[in-house]
Formats: C-alpha cells, structure tokens, sequence
C-alpha cells in the first residue's frame, strides 16, 4: 500500500500513512489484537522527503495571477478566505489554520497568539485588507473557536487541515512544484525585501523568526511594532496593485 502511493509521487502522504498505520498497529497490540507492530519493519523503507524546500511563488507578475486565481476559487468560503488571508500575514500554515477568534482584534488591527514552534508570544498586525477578510468571515464562523474549522466537524471543535488548503492550490492549477501554502512566507520575504525595500529585520521579526539586536538581545514580540503596522499595509496594499492590474512602483527603502 504504501509502495503504491510512493509510485504516485506522494513521498509525504506514504509517510504520513507509516505513522498512521504504526499508531493503529501499537493501539492493537496493547489490545492483545495483534503480536507486534508490523510497520517498525518497513522503516527506512520510504524514499526520504525534501523538508528543506517549500516551493514558492516570488515572481510579482506570477503572484499577481495566484491572487486573482485564489479570488476565482470556487470552493468553500472557509478555504477560500483561508487562502485570501494567507499572503496577507504569511504565517506558518498551522498557525494559519489552527487560527482562533479570541486571539483577533479587530479594533487594535492585530493577532496576537503563541508560535509553538519558536515557544513565543507573537502579534502580526492587520491590514485593511486582512480585516474585510476576517469581517466578511467572522458571521459564518464567528461563534465558534477556530476562524478556519473542519468542514466534517459540524461544532467546530477541529480545526482544517493541512490538506484543504494543499488540495486547493491544486485544483486551481498551481503544481506542488510550483507553489505551496508555505510558499506565501517565501513570497512575502522576497518581494518585501528586493521590491518593497523593507528592513530585513522588520520582516524576520514578523515571520516570528530569532532576531536579535547588536548586543545580542532577542527582540520582544512589540518590537518595531508601530513599523511592522506600516509594513504590513504597505503589502497589503501592493498585493492589491498587482491582484488588480496596476503596474506597481517599487517602494522606496524603508528606514
């Protein structure tokens, strides 16, 4: 089974059905169903996957076609402002999905919520762009936890998956070769940084990376803040340009 959907190209689904099969085989032998979990001998057995490279849209005329593709989308409401708000706040695409309502202010424009992975408290500041999105959104999912929840879980209590948003680019004709839900952070970062001339360190700090100042301080999650506001509306307000035609001049360098 696994070695068939390997043959597909689908290197990370074939692992992700090893661990899914491993749980289910150690949940049987702890019943006493089974003698021993089968799936430990066909470990190493997978092609390894390609963690370091998350294919990414970074060209502005090519962004400009996958924003207007996104805009076209044809499926749920949910993924579609999923994706509408993903280019916008460039987060990681768990934090994206796993986003909550309690953690959004709407008035302060902000959304402040912990980063697992760097176990750090963390704001990304909103755009006019990001709040129509969210308004428009909030009356269909607002009462419940998640901004984004499973579409089979008819409380709300699960958030989407990885593969809603995965599955979506590829119906709208965008290749896992091509772009990925993690390719928003790598657009961001490009375009940010060689087109709009933003401070790098505006733009790591806002990708929740490690930064630290000259002393070697780690910055705090407010830090250039009032900037990092500018910032984010200023891409905001490119990724318009570009979604509706206009040729776009390069902002000047940042601070």
């Amino acid at each position: 089974m696994l070695q068939r959907i390997e043959n597909r190209n689908a290197i990370e689904t074939a692992h992700r059905a090893l661990q899914l099969s491993g749980q289910v085989f150690r949940y049987a032998e702890s019943k006493g169903y089974v003698d021993h979990d089968i799936s430990q001998a066909l470990k190493g057995s997978l092609s390894s996957v390609d963690k370091g490279h998350f294919a990414a849209i970074t060209d502005p005329i090519q962004a400009a076609h996958l924003l207007r593709a996104i805009d076209s989308f044809s499926g749920t409401f949910s993924v579609k402002s999923a994706l509408q708000l993903a280019p916008l706040v460039f987060v990681r695409p768990s934090e994206l999905r796993l986003a909550e309502w309690e953690h959004i202010d709407i008035d302060a424009k902000e959304w402040r919520y912990f980063v697992t992975k760097t176990k750090t408290p963390h704001i990304v500041p909103l755009s006019t762009q990001a709040i129509k999105i969210l308004t428009d959104l909030h009356p269909l999912t607002g009462n419940g936890r998640f901004l984004f929840p499973n579409a089979r879980t008819t409380n709300g209590s699960r958030a989407m998956t990885d593969a809603a948003l995965t599955r979506a680019l590829r119906t709208m004709g965008f290749d896992k070769s091509e772009m990925t839900v993690h390719g928003f952070r790598a657009m961001a970062i490009t375009i940010l940084d060689e087109v709009l001339g933003f401070r790098p360190d505006f733009i790591e700090h806002q990708l929740a990376h490690a930064v630290r100042d000259p002393n070697g301080r780690a910055y705090n999650r407010t830090s250039h803040l009032p900037e990092r506001h500018k910032m984010m509306q200023a891409w905001g307000d490119y990724l318009d340009g570009l979604r509706n035609g206009a040729q776009v001049i390069a902002f000047k360098k940042q601070g």
